[in-house]
């Protein structure tokens, strides 16, 4: 009877270290830019319709987004002149990338969404 209580506190300890750990890797998950973008398009991809090649290529453009943002203006003045600069051609080529793949219906929906 000693051992079966052993064994049985013994794995009730395993399982919540594990469900913390679980837990925690969620957190990290979402903190990734892939993790985001995959979001993005995934809802993009519901209102507007995308094809595959669509998709793949707005993955690409929200993941370079994502990762430029937080290396030239995440944390940063955003009244300062070169965070307001550098945001700005981020967002004009991140939009001129939208705008060459998705098609013109498309496109003004996404506008329309903006």
């Amino acid at each position: 009877m000693k051992n079966f209580l052993t064994i049985a506190a013994f794995a009730l300890v395993m399982m919540l270290g594990v469900q913390n750990t679980y837990a925690q890797d969620l957190k990290q998950n979402e903190q990734k830019v892939e993790v985001v973008a995959k979001a993005q398009v995934a809802e993009l991809s519901n209102e507007l319709g995308l094809s595959g090649d669509q998709q793949r290529t707005l993955f690409r453009a929200f993941v370079q987004k994502e990762v430029n943002y937080r290396k030239l203006i995440n944390g940063k003045n955003a009244t300062d002149a070169t965070v307001v600069a550098n945001k700005k051609k981020i967002d004009v080529t991140f939009k001129e990338t939208v705008k060459k793949y998705l098609t013109g219906e498309q496109y003004q929906k996404w506008l329309s969404k903006q």
